[in-house]
């Protein structure tokens, strides 16, 4: 598929939809869509009620996931265009009445009260001194800080924050020393995580899973090296 210039919208087929961008956001990979079948695998065994898609982009991995499952979602980004994209996006697929896409950063996003049974986050996880490997992708959807964990580990303070006792999120990482990252920010806390799928070459997806009965509030407190840097 080739990339369009000068603000021409792109269509790409991701599962069963028609997912729509331009160069501004990140082109959808294929390989994502693993991400929205697991979270529909998960969604199974979880009680009714909405889900949550981080860093949500154009909106495919959300959108595909709500088309599978029929729950309500709530996308968020911080991208402008991004969320208008996922906007439209939703409305192409017959989903606009189950999606409400937030334009925001993470920390501003969600009222303190706000709890979802399944939580899908798709941060950039390219590390910083990295981003120049992939000249054609938006700096804003790959760039994850020094060691690609940046915006990750903002994602997994949210998720402490809203995610509901016994439910499930599906994180998208690079690597798996990144999922092994995740495993030693999680320590000790309610969150753990249950199963690393690697595709080689492409990235790697994570189930977190919280208890059903929390251990301790649903903070991301217990968590030092989250605290204080979400947003």
């Amino acid at each position: 598929m080739s990339r369009h210039r000068g603000g021409s919208a792109v269509m790409i087929r991701f599962g069963h939809l028609d997912i729509d961008f331009d160069e501004r956001v990140l082109t959808p990979r294929a390989w994502t869509a693993r991400q929205s079948e697991w979270a529909a695998e998960l969604s199974a065994d979880l009680p009714d009620g909405p889900m949550l898609e981080l860093c949500s982009g154009a909106g495919q991995i959300g959108l595909l996931a709500a088309a599978l499952v029929g729950r309500r979602l709530v996308c968020v980004d911080a991208d402008p265009v991004a969320c208008a994209f996922a906007r439209a996006n939703a409305e192409r697929a017959g989903l606009s009445h189950l999606v409400e896409v937030r334009h925001s950063s993470m920390d501003q996003a969600l009222d303190p009260d706000e709890r979802f049974h399944l939580v899908i986050a798709d941060p950039p996880w390219v590390p910083t001194a990295q981003v120049g490997r992939y000249p054609e992708d938006p700096l804003l959807a790959i760039d994850g800080g020094a060691d690609g964990m940046q915006v990750a580990r903002t994602c997994l303070a949210t998720t402490a924050r809203h995610l509901s006792p016994g439910g499930a999120a599906v994180l998208q990482l690079g690597t798996t020393d990144q999922a092994d990252r995740v495993l030693q920010l999680l320590e000790g806390s309610d969150l753990a995580v249950e199963e690393v799928r690697d595709s080689p070459g492409e990235g790697v997806l994570v189930h977190i899973a919280r208890a059903a009965v929390p251990s301790m509030p649903s903070t991301a407190a217990g968590y030092p090296e989250l605290e204080g840097k979400v947003g």
